[in-house]
């Protein structure tokens, strides 16, 4: 059936495999209401598989690590070029750099801008001249936006403390939500090797060397259990960890890296616990998907994880950049017998289902395009 287009929206990310993973369900959504949707973002190797799911795609040239002014004032620039090409009804930002620098772009053409603030980022996990240009930036381009996403109510709280943005744009949503049909519930493997999966990019703000310290640890105890690693390595990150630190890992035995992947749920599936001591989220799509695959969970009680851990119910909580309460956690899944971390996966599996879903998100989308 043909489907007659009332209004464009452009979708803007600082590149195609974050919207490939986490943004298509959206766009189909979006696409079934009659909106016809335009992808704007770094090419990076995904862009012919988001291309053929949208209307059109366009590349932005955009620097994903730094601030450094002259090229970021050329990002603004080729957002404002798309705005006056595409002539949306509105724009809808993610991730730091499109949510600052599209907002810019948008009070500049008088383009309605909604942004998803999927976290501060790590400028905001210390306090130095980044944290204030980052600061800055935010409260100058916030000050036009129609709706500011936030995902966790402690992200919301930090910029409303520090005057970033107005409380009458906020919202709370539950992340990006989870897809509950392609995310289901597996069979946990069995006993006889218990296995810990951590799924995120090589970040040491996502607390790898506080796993790859505890996988040390509880190895010497439980040497039959296996630790792994799933994600990009090497990503353009000032906290990235070098493929050279990873190789002396896997030479020392102490983990398996095991690449990065578009099927995730494959590697969840396979995994008797999933990790995640990161020091901070906006909401964890991991964790999201693992609860909702009935993976009991050990992940930092800090926000963006927090919220989706019952600590003793659904899962574990530890404290952020402690190795050793991380070991304690995961050395008490390792004392369950399977029977009940199966029962903790059940209830994680629940909470998603009443939190979590994906077409809660969806819906706060369609309203804050169509207010």
């Amino acid at each position: 059936m043909e489907v007659n287009y009332v209004k464009t929206v452009i979708v803007c990310s600082n590149y195609f495999w974050t919207v490939y993973n986490f943004r298509l369900g959206l766009i189909k959504r979006l696409k079934a209401e009659g909106y016809k949707v335009v992808v704007v973002s770094q090419f990076d190797g995904y862009e012919k598989k988001v291309a053929s799911e949208v209307d059109e795609i366009r590349p932005l040239f955009i620097s994903r690590k730094g601030v450094n002014p002259f090229v970021d004032i050329l990002t603004i620039f080729h957002i404002v070029k798309y705005l006056r090409i595409f002539k949306p009804y509105a724009l809808l930002s993610f991730s730091i750099k499109p949510v600052i620098y599209g907002s810019i772009a948008a009070r500049f053409m008088k383009v309605r801008s909604i942004v998803m603030i999927t976290g501060p980022g790590t400028a905001f996990i210390s306090d130095n001249w980044i944290t204030k240009v980052v600061k800055a930036l935010y409260q100058y381009s916030l000050v036009s936006v129609s709706t500011a996403f936030f995902q966790n109510m402690d992200d919301r709280n930090i910029f409303l403390t520090n005057r970033l943005v107005d409380v009458k744009v906020c919202q709370l949503i539950p992340g990006s939500g989870v897809d509950l049909d392609k995310f289901s519930p597996t069979v946990s493997p069995s006993n006889e090797r218990i296995t810990f999966l951590l799924i995120a990019r090589m970040l040491w703000d996502k607390g790898v060397g506080e796993f790859v310290e505890a996988a040390r640890k509880i190895h010497e105890l439980y040497p039959h259990a296996r630790f792994q690693l799933l994600g990009p390595l090497g990503v353009e990150n000032r906290t990235a960890i070098p493929k050279s630190q990873m190789e002396k890992w896997q030479k020392n035995g102490i983990i398996e890296y095991l690449g990065e992947t578009d099927d995730v749920a494959a590697f969840i599936s396979k995994a008797c616990c999933i990790v995640l001591p990161s020091y901070r989220e906006g909401t964890s799509r991991v964790l999201l998907e693992a609860a909702a695959m009935g993976r009991p969970i050990v992940t930092t009680d800090v926000p963006g994880c927090r919220e989706i851990v019952e600590d003793q119910i659904t899962g574990f909580l530890c404290k952020p950049g402690d190795y050793l309460d991380l070991v304690d956690k995961l050395e008490l899944m390792i004392k369950l017998s399977r029977a009940d971390r199966k029962i903790m996966g059940a209830k994680g599996r629940a909470k998603i289902e009443k939190e979590f879903d994906q077409s809660i998100v969806f819906d706060h989308y369609i309203d804050a395009i169509q207010g």
